[in-house]
């Protein structure tokens, strides 16, 4: 019973990490899924299946290597010269996804509680770093409570949208999107999310070590993922093309079913931001604390700070530029995952 709820704290991490600003907010699954029409299914069905496969893969490497932060995995997959530069190259991408989710925090805020940005922003700031005062068991148990909760008013909306007239359009939308870049679009979503993830999967990896526990983690957390991409994708399908207006369309479909769960859902989209937020900035931290001799509380700060510069440009545009290219950039870490012969079997332990 104790490794299968160590098990589930890492499922609901995973998926706390990866369903962030783009996700909640309905952005990412109309950019990388909707979008291509009835296609979208089939696309969720083959992320999921990325998902699962290099998550597991990624914390098995992970405790294998007993690796401190990211860092260590990709000097192992890309060698000690190239792995310091692919790390170098994802404290920059990672300050640019922490800016796109302290900015669509920021969104939540003005779109739907009538709070300037600029305050919306800094309340989430805020609220992180009381957070990561707390380290590692902080965020397990915040994702913990957040990702069940929004597994039931995700199932709220797709209900909602079962008993309307455009229930059935995720099986007949149509697209004029190409066929490349509709294949193309989950393994660019995977790859970028999963490389993201791993500077908090690389460090739950480490810590665990039980390859049961986290391939069981894996397994519960990219279906749970993939689940969750499902029920969005046929919630915003039913809404096309109108729905497209909106920086959240997620909370626009929330609107429709009453004050008290748009409000309740609004919460919730924030909370999934803010997991990913705090996860991401963990991580991060890791990584420049062993390149610089300042306290996390001063690092935590700095990385705010930039953050809330670069939120200035906005929700919307900075998801629909950054994601895609970092997107790019990620297929190169995801192949040599993929690749990567160097695991051996290990012993299992008792989970910490």
């Amino acid at each position: 019973m104790r490794s299968w709820l160590r098990s589930m704290q890492i499922a609901f991490t995973f998926i706390g990490t990866v369903v962030g600003a783009g996700f909640a907010t309905g952005r990412e699954v109309m950019q990388f899924f909707t979008r291509f029409g009835h296609w979208g299914a089939l696309l969720i069905a083959t992320a999921t299946l990325l998902f699962v496969w290099l998550g597991a893969k990624m914390m098995l490497l992970a405790a294998e290597l007993k690796a401190k932060s990211y860092e260590d995995l990709n000097k192992h997959l890309f060698g000690e010269r190239i792995g310091t530069w692919v790390s170098h190259l994802m404290l920059v991408l990672l300050l640019g996804v922490n800016a796109v989710m302290l900015a669509g925090a920021g969104s939540i805020f003005s779109e739907h509680l009538n709070i300037a940005y600029q305050t919306g922003l800094l309340i989430t700031m805020a609220a992180c770093f009381a957070l990561l005062r707390r380290g590692m068991n902080a965020i397990l148990a915040i994702n913990t409570l957040v990702v069940p909760v929004m597994f039931l008013f995700t199932a709220v909306l797709v209900l909602h949208t079962l008993n309307g007239p455009g229930s059935g359009r995720w099986l007949t939308l149509t697209s004029e999107q190409s066929p490349f870049a509709a294949w193309m679009s989950p393994f660019l979503y995977a790859a970028f999310n999963l490389s993201m993830a791993q500077a908090v999967l690389v460090p739950v990896g480490s810590a665990i070590g039980n390859p049961t526990v986290l391939r069981r983690g894996a397994w519960l957390g990219g279906i749970g993922i993939g689940v969750m991409l499902l029920a969005g994708h046929l919630t915003l399908s039913s809404r096309m093309p109108g729905i497209q207006q909106f920086d959240i369309p997620m909370g626009g479909i929330a609107r429709e079913t009453g004050p008290w769960v748009h409000y309740a859902f609004i919460f919730l989209i924030f909370m999934e931001i803010f997991t990913t937020l705090v996860a991401d900035i963990y991580g991060l931290t890791l990584q420049l604390q062993e390149r610089l001799q300042f306290s996390r509380s001063a690092l935590v700060l700095a990385v705010l700070f930039i953050c809330f510069v670069a939120g200035q440009f906005g929700f919307g545009p900075l998801l629909s530029t950054l994601y895609p290219l970092f997107g790019m950039l990620s297929l190169g870490w995801m192949f040599l995952m993929g690749r990567d012969r160097k695991l051996r079997p290990r012993p299992p332990s008792l989970p910490s």
